[in-house]
């Protein structure tokens, strides 16, 4: 029964992709329809294999070496599959080197993606994860073509400007309310337990839970929100699915942040 209306639940709020502009734009909203046709499902699905394509794919192998790209630098230092992960070079907030991961030990030097996402068209997107712009930066190896498609639709329709939302210094969401957030809590907490702390992201010597990663990575929080957590068993509903704006996003990132860390 509580399966039932629940999947009734998800099916009435799923719709097309809104955003809301947040409060300097005075609560306009628009459709992000800069990728013609992509449904909100494909875009979402997109930003999970953004997160860790192999656990997306199917019969995908999580890789054991570096990524070819990785040796054209030397400040990050971790290895294997971490550095075939969209998010290690070009960050959660799609900035790169001008972002999040500008500095410490994440940090890369390599680009964002956000500057191309908003010049190239979708099949020019898809080019370049197959190794138009840089052979190296070819992932038709690992990549079906109808996964490069998605991931090409994240990029196009559904990236957002973290730094509108997020203050990086206090790690604050812009605008997020705690009430609000609080109510919208309620689906996450079917999962996730009232405090949080059913899921254990980490290990029982260091755990992380829902308000570890809201309090100390805002930046990842928000796009797991948006997109889902690729792999998680039952399917987690990335915001994008259930048509949530980014306003209710950060509400329940202003509400996670009071979840204990420990």
């Amino acid at each position: 029964m509580k399966k039932a209306i629940l999947a009734a639940f998800l099916f009435s709020l799923t719709g097309w992709l809104v955003v809301s502009l947040g409060p300097r734009d005075k609560g306009q909203t628009v459709a992000l329809a800069a990728a013609p046709g992509a449904k909100p499902e494909s875009i979402a699905r997109g930003g999970q294999l953004y997160d860790t394509w192999w656990k997306v794919v199917p019969g995908a192998k999580e890789p054991k070496d570096n990524q070819p790209l990785w040796a054209s630098q030397t400040t990050n230092k971790r290895k294997g599959s971490v550095t075939w992960r969209c998010k290690e070079c070009h960050g959660w907030d799609y900035t790169g080197k001008d972002g999040a991961y500008g500095s410490g030990s994440h940090k890369t030097g390599f680009a964002g993606v956000w500057n191309a996402a908003q010049k190239k068209s979708v099949d020019e997107l898809a080019a370049i994860l197959k190794g138009s712009a840089n052979p190296q930066h070819n992932f038709s190896s690992v990549l079906r073509p109808e996964d490069i498609a998605d991931l090409a639709n994240f990029l196009k329709g559904g990236l957002v400007d973290v730094k509108q939302y997020v203050d990086y210094k206090s790690k604050k969401p812009i605008g997020g309310d705690i009430e609000r957030g609080k109510a919208q809590y309620a689906l996450c907490g079917a999962c996730h337990g009232p405090d949080g702390k059913k899921l254990n992201f980490g290990s029982d010597k260091e755990p992380e839970y829902v308000g570890t990663i809201a309090k100390e990575n805002p930046q990842e929080f928000t796009h797991k929100i948006r997109v889902g957590q690729p792999g998680s068993n039952p399917p987690m509903p990335g915001a994008l699915v259930l048509g949530w704006d980014i306003k209710q996003v950060l509400d329940v990132l202003a509400y996670s942040q009071t979840l204990p860390e420990k």
